[in-house]
């Protein structure tokens, strides 16, 4: 029998590995953001046509390297019809929505506006969870929603109650990408209590990699194609896909979807450093001061965490 002692100790490190995959996951995200942005900007690429090669090649890596893998689970997913059905809608409503509308805001705005947009998601998970369950956000969540929100409204409208900073369309479609990432958080976790990480990740980037095909033709490029574009486009794929979703993903599992999602709110931290220092986009005091209410946020949620984990234990 294990010990109390011993039991915590477990958690407490299972937990913090969570932490950190979903961490790590927002990082190789943001910095994969300001890489799209400098694709379409100063290299000419299309977004769709980016999505489409991103979630091929992605998905041909991780569902090579699930098949290969010992005590593969990479086949037993389309043995059960239930859980086929519920990955070819992960793969086309949750990868390839959250993929496009995220790349095509992206392409509207900028990679730190996008990113900011597109986390609104978690709100939207915050608020499913709570619905589903039947109960109300505790003391914790409230505070961390409201640091969160207050977060994101100084970010895109630099405070103003009277107009955006970025144009109604830009808007439009990062608000579709919130609603994405809201779904692609929720929808897979009976799949993943099931099947590897990386077995659903893969399949979902391979089956909405080829379906989106229909759509963007892959042969079809254009733009300029030069050391600048591999290095950025590498990074899209290995960082920015096949680690950054499995890792993800991974951690949904460990500390589930809804602090997971919270958590990943430092992703428009890491996507807006890097966009002001590399591609030189503009940011100024309430940008940052949005930055640091994200910030508090996290912490918010991580210590709230970790009280919730230890009256459990």
């Amino acid at each position: 029998m294990i010990s109390p002692s011993l039991s915590a100790s477990f958690v407490t490190q299972k937990t913090i590995k969570g932490f950190v995959m979903a961490l790590a996951a927002a990082v190789f995200w943001g910095v994969s953001g300001t890489c799209a942005q400098f694709l379409f900007e100063q290299k000419g690429i299309n977004p769709a046509w980016l999505v489409c090669w991103r979630l091929l090649l992605a998905g041909i890596i991780l569902t090579t390297f699930t098949i290969t893998r010992k005590n593969s689970d990479a086949f037993k997913i389309w043995k059960n019809p239930k859980d086929a059905i519920q990955l070819l809608f992960f793969s086309i409503f949750g990868m390839v929505a959250v993929q496009y509308t995220y790349f095509y805001s992206i392409n509207l705005s900028n990679a730190a506006t996008a990113t900011v947009l597109q986390y609104i998601g978690p709100l939207l998970v915050v608020a499913f969870y709570a619905i589903h369950n039947r109960r109300w956000p505790i003391m914790v969540e409230y505070a961390s929603l409201f640091f969160a929100l207050t977060g994101t409204f100084l970010l895109v409208t630099h405070g103003s109650f009277q107009q955006l900073v970025i144009s109604e369309k830009a808007l439009f479609w990062g608000i579709l990408s919130a609603f994405a990432l809201a779904f692609y958080t929720i929808q897979p976790v009976r799949l993943l209590r099931k099947y590897s990480a990386a077995t659903v990740t893969g399949w979902g980037m391979l089956i909405g990699g080829i379906a989106f095909s229909f759509i963007s033709k892959p042969w079809d490029f254009h733009g300029t194609w030069d050391l600048g574009t591999w290095t950025a486009f590498a990074y899209i794929v290995l960082f920015g896909s096949v680690i950054a979703f499995y890792i993800f993903l991974t951690s949904v599992t460990i500390i589930g979807a809804q602090t997971a999602s919270l958590l990943c709110s430092v992703e428009p931290l890491s996507a807006a450093a890097v966009a002001v220092v590399w591609l030189n986009v503009p940011f100024g005091p309430m940008d940052w001061l949005g930055t640091i209410f994200i910030l508090v946020t996290i912490v918010l949620l991580t210590l709230g965490t970790k009280q919730k984990a230890g009256s459990i234990l």
